[in-house]
């Protein structure tokens, strides 16, 4: 399968993604200056930005968007730090093919400063969710999820940068599962080829 990862920040998940050997076709942003395009041009990864302020609605954004995809062939999208909500025309499209990282116990904590969130309140843990992308917003079905521990002696970036390591370990093993065909989704349910025990146990 050809890939996209689709960003919007430093790029730490797709430089994770890289570096775990994993091929990368194109990478698109919705900011330019991110560190992310450098992510991608030190590994040689085309890289546009498409930015929202060009297009007056989203379905026209989503379209331009969907013309780069296929330009490259893409078959299927990573989203890491992408901050844009994709329309239903696009996740109809890419049905079972787009997959979201979120930085809590998902359906703990949607939407932005989850990591913040979950701090503030106190929790003894939370962690990172991956999940296939649908209509919602950190709704679509959950792939796999790593807890991570909060520690009472945690400053808000030791916690942090604990969750982002388990982010860092996590993503780039979902992401070779499905593109190795180990992970599917079927209707609204994910099927794992190995059973849902061994897989879980096998690789996190």
């Amino acid at each position: 399968m050809k890939w996209a990862v689709l960003v919007g920040g430093t790029g730490s998940n797709l430089r994770a993604l890289l570096e775990s050997g994993f091929p990368v076709s194109l990478v698109i942003s919705h900011r330019s200056g991110v560190k992310a395009l450098a992510v991608a041009q030190q590994h040689n990864v085309p890289e546009r930005v498409i930015l929202p302020k060009g297009y007056a609605e989203r379905a026209q954004y989503d379209a331009a968007l969907a013309s780069a995809l296929e330009a490259f062939g893409i078959e299927a999208i990573a989203m890491a730090g992408f901050l844009r909500w994709l329309g239903s025309d696009m996740t109809r499209r890419y049905r079972g093919a787009i997959v979201n990282l979120h930085p809590s116990l998902l359906p703990a904590y949607p939407g932005l400063h989850a990591i913040e969130r979950a701090f503030d309140e106190g929790v003894l843990w939370s962690g990172v969710s991956v999940h296939f992308v649908d209509e919602g917003h950190d709704t679509g079905p959950l792939i796999a999820q790593m807890p991570v521990a909060r520690l009472v002696s945690d400053t808000l970036e030791d916690f942090r940068g604990r969750i982002q390591t388990a982010e860092h370990q996590l993503y780039p093993r979902v992401i070779a599962a499905i593109d190795g065909g180990e992970v599917q989704l079927v209707g609204n349910r994910v099927v794992y080829e190995k059973g849902e025990q061994e897989w879980m146990h096998g690789h996190f």
